[in-house]
């Protein structure tokens, strides 16, 4: 037997190592859902705190999304350890602000849920709320070049779903696109 032929992929176990790596990382559900608050709660005031942790849980269970924070995080351990190969390990280790992968990794997670996560991405990004500024300090040992980006994209995508779930609602549709 190849070892292709041996190999399965268990999406349970993916799932659970996503969520447990945010964890270890310092990163709650309940902070990307404010995040994802702090972008929608103008154009719906109604908007809780609840809904947005369910849109988040919805972001959470791709499988794109999954890869992409498992990915990222690897990468921010690997700078920490100084485990990557010059230049690469000093670009992420230093945040270098000309290295660009880390958004567009973060950019394959905003896809998942159409081009308006793309805005509400650039705006988080650029602002840095909550758990972002927290994330982007740099006041200790961890490396989050890629954490930050790939949080800021989770509730960009959340905010997304939203919107258009929101839209379906007005829209008297009971089966809103990008579930």
């Amino acid at each position: 037997m190849t070892k292709s032929n041996m190999y399965s992929l268990n999406s349970q176990k993916v799932a659970a190592a996503t969520e447990e790596w945010l964890t270890s990382r310092g990163v709650t559900k309940t902070q990307i859902a404010e995040l994802v608050l702090f972008l929608q709660k103008d154009y719906f005031p109604d908007l809780d705190l609840e809904e947005c942790v369910n849109n988040v849980n919805a972001v959470l269970s791709k499988r794109e999304v999954q890869n992409a924070i498992l990915t990222g995080i690897q990468l921010d351990l690997l700078a920490e350890e100084g485990k990557l190969m010059a230049p690469l390990q000093e670009m992420i280790e230093n945040d270098e602000g000309l290295y660009g992968c880390d958004e567009i990794l973060a950019l394959s997670i905003v896809n998942v849920y159409g081009s308006i996560g793309f805005t509400n991405f650039g705006y988080v990004d650029k602002l840095k709320p909550g758990i972002l500024k927290k994330l982007n300090d740099k006041n200790d040992a961890a490396c989050h070049t890629f954490l930050d980006d790939i949080v800021g994209a989770i509730a960009a995508s959340a905010s997304s779903r939203i919107a258009h779930r929101k839209q379906a609602e007005r829209e008297g549709r009971a089966d809103p696109p990008l579930d």
